[in-house]
């Protein structure tokens, strides 16, 4: 489709998005007064918290028309705590705007931002704001952009463009253009720049624009470079698509907003959906829910979408953040939650009256829907709820979002890194569940620790004559249970299983007893294994004045840290290392206090490394202990939803 575009504007925080966000509205004339973030005003920030926090916290979709071209753009948060949002929103996308403050220069986070663009495959125009601050660099930061995120960025219809620079950009990505170039036929600029947006929309060359959001400087060449250097999208004829949000409408009620790559859906359309999940056999029933409404990127009744368009579609119900319609293959990128950035901490949510606890439980599941990454776990048996967040601020947003939309006061405890266990040794798990009668299912697993970050590696070596197939895809289907919890509480990780022996009983098996069995045989194996702590480690990239850099190594190591890395220019120094997440949790404000508000550092996991006992903690179990063999057998038998699967809200 050549007159529609779906773009995404990016940021590190208050590098100025949301301004820019405005200003392209205004130039295009959606909207005929700027907004304002400091005032609350800003027309993409539409939640009430984000009007008194002047953050953005959800990502928002406005849709503009500019020379004869749709636009439907998506504004994401820039603070980290938020990375859902932001990973959501790179599902809809076909390229990206990355703004860069050109006082304080590429930020770690602005590396993480283009490294997700890079592994996604989606194309990026980088836009260098605030150059009409004191202190704004365009050539040094210019060359950070170079140096940090691509060699082939070059300056495009700015002043500061070369058309030397282009054309040596082109060259060095097209062998026939170098072959010219070094045989002194130098193509003509227009062939180069032509050339140079081709390779952009491929995602190979990187325009960088510069000027100024809040005076509007340069805000008229990022959207005549989004229409020549970003794609325009493909428009498959199979269905395929996905939920990247959810909103709620008074009269229509929950809708999900769809990037739909392939196929057309419309109004009175039925949709086959997930439903339950048998426990017997491991399938998940489907169940056809009709469209009763769309709407387009202008919220304007539309009755169908197309390949390539953005929508809210109505009538779906309950339906997940990450749904893939139709043809999951046909997806130019994954849609797996957590790839972008993954919670670390784990925090207790809990209300003062008591009675309130069954609506926060509802809510939560609400929530989870709509932000997979949260996991909502409620346990029975310990009459607790918790969240998986990001930070501190998501925290506070959160509590404030159960007040106003649900009329939840909630208090939040401490957060707790969430760490993994796994066994200390190779050893073997048994089970054989074979009285009270009727049952029958014995399993035996050889288990051995696997490399750190290989995860669960799990195969059967039992032929199906000793354990029929269908009871060996409900071992299958039982093992996430059984390893979300191990000895110390944590989820087990890094551990290879082998199903290497067991049988059933032609009379007395019952079909659900391989499901009980699972956890645990598995359990029994982590008991006589052992138990590894593991605890998250975080690689930390530090902006500083160089005379901080001595008392920020210092710190590290004190974090039992270790620095693995440097890198210096004139004004600031970048300091990579790797220190343990319990250490660390708030060392952001230690680091504002001793740069005086000048550094800044980002966070990724970069791993799971052994922790003693001491160092860390361990977890309470939720539901009954698959080694507590009398109550287990009782909780399974009396009610597998309220016992042993007693983990999710």
């Amino acid at each position: 489709m050549d007159n529609l575009r779906n773009i995404g504007i990016f940021a590190h925080v208050d590098a100025g998005k949301t301004t820019l966000s405005e200003q392209l509205l205004m130039l295009s004339g959606a909207i005929r007064e700027l907004g304002s973030v400091d005032r609350g005003t800003a027309h993409t920030d539409t939640l009430d918290v984000e009007r008194r926090r002047g953050i953005s916290v959800k990502a928002s979709c406005v849709s503009f028309t500019w020379k004869d071209t749709r636009i439907n753009l998506i504004d994401t948060p820039g603070h980290t705590d938020f990375s859902a949002e932001i990973e959501q929103s790179m599902w809809a996308l076909d390229g990206a705007i990355l703004v860069v403050c050109a006082v304080e220069g590429v930020q770690p986070q602005t590396e993480l931002l283009y490294e997700a663009f890079s592994r996604n495959g989606i194309p990026v125009i980088l836009f260098l704001n605030k150059m009409d601050r004191p202190g704004s660099d365009p050539k040094r930061v210019f060359a950070q952009v170079r140096r940090r995120l691509s060699p082939h960025a070059a300056f495009f219809a700015c002043p500061q463009e070369s058309s030397e620079a282009l054309l040596e950009t082109v060259a060095d990505l097209d062998d026939q253009v170098m072959e010219r170039y070094l045989s002194g036929d130098f193509p003509q600029e227009g062939e180069i720049r032509e050339r140079f947006c081709a390779l952009a929309r491929e995602g190979k060359a990187v325009p960088v624009l510069a000027g100024s959001a809040l005076t509007g400087s340069g805000v008229e060449a990022v959207l005549d470079t989004a229409l020549t250097c970003l794609p325009q999208p493909g428009h498959g004829a199979k269905l395929s698509g996905v939920a990247f949000a959810v909103t709620e409408d008074r009269l229509l009620g929950r809708g999900v907003w769809v990037r739909l790559f392939g196929g057309e859906m419309s109004a009175r359309q039925g949709i086959e959906l997930p439903g339950r999940l048998d426990p017997v056999t491991g399938q998940r029933a489907v169940v056809t829910r009709k469209i009763t409404q769309i709407r387009d990127a202008t919220l304007h009744d539309a009755g169908s979408l197309k390949a390539g368009e953005i929508g809210v579609v109505y009538g779906l119900g309950r339906l997940k953040v990450g749904h893939v319609f139709g043809e999951e293959a046909l997806l130019p990128r994954s849609v797996k939650p957590g790839g972008y950035r993954v919670p670390l901490l784990s925090v207790k949510a809990v209300c003062d009256d008591k009675e309130d606890m069954e609506k926060l439980r509802q809510a939560a599941m609400e929530l989870s829907e709509e932000n997979p990454l949260l996991e909502a776990t409620w346990s029975k048996t310990l009459g607790e709820l918790q969240f998986h967040v990001m930070g501190t601020i998501q925290q506070e947003v959160l509590a404030e979002e159960l007040l106003s939309r649900y009329e939840l006061h909630v208090r939040f405890l401490a957060p707790t890194p969430m760490y993994r266990e796994t066994i200390a040794k190779e050893t073997v798990g048994f089970c054989a569940y074979t009285m009270p009668k009727p049952c029958w299912a014995i399993l035996k697993f050889e288990m051995k620790p696997g490399k750190r970050g290989s995860g669960i590696v799990y195969h059967s070596e039992v032929p199906v004559r000793q354990i029929l197939e269908g009871y060996q895809h409900q071992v299958e289907q039982a093992m996430p249970l059984a390893l979300k919890q191990g000895r110390l509480g944590w989820p087990v990780t890094d551990v290879e299983i082998t199903l290497v022996d067991g049988n059933h009983h032609q009379f007395h098996t019952h079909p659900l007893d391989f499901i009980v069995a699972t956890p645990w045989a598995i359990q029994d194996g982590l008991q006589r294994g052992g138990s590894v702590l593991l605890e998250p480690i975080l690689r930390i990239r530090f902006l500083l004045p160089p005379e901080c850099v001595g008392r920020v190594m210092s710190d590290v190591a004190g974090m039992r840290g270790q620095v693995t890395d440097t890198e210096a220019d004139a004004e600031r120094v970048i300091l990579t290392a790797r220190v343990p997440l319990s250490e660390s949790m708030t060392y952001a404000t230690t680091l504002s206090a001793i740069t005086g508000g000048r550094g800044g550092m980002s966070v990724e996991l970069d791993g799971y490394d052994p922790c003693p006992l001491e160092k860390g903690l361990t977890a309470p179990r939720r539901g009954v202990d698959p080694l507590d063999t009398s109550r287990y057998i009782l909780a399974a038998r009396s009610a597998l939803e309220g016992g042993i699967f007693d983990l999710d809200a």
